[in-house]
């Protein structure tokens, strides 16, 4: 899972800094409808999974959850079919 997350969040950085791009090129507005708030909420989840207990029971659900997220990024070659839910 270690693997899945590392991959996860380094998505989602290369994504930040994509909208960042786009926020300085077309201005703040460009970015009124954008994916940003939902990046923010995926690394929060991925940095949770990493500090729960491993006996808290919502685990198994959060790993589910963020092996789905994860598929928006199968086309990406880091990515691996062992993580597709």
């Amino acid at each position: 899972m270690d693997d899945l997350l590392r991959f996860l969040r380094a998505r989602n950085e290369e994504d930040n800094h994509a909208y960042a791009y786009v926020a300085h090129t077309f201005g703040g507005e460009a970015l009124l409808d954008s994916h940003l708030p939902m990046l923010d909420l995926i690394d929060m989840l991925a940095r949770d999974f990493k500090t729960m207990d491993p006996t808290d029971l919502r685990i198994p659900g959060l790993a589910y959850a963020l092996r789905v997220l994860a598929q928006s990024y199968a086309e990406h070659p880091g990515y691996r079919e062992e993580w597709r839910p």
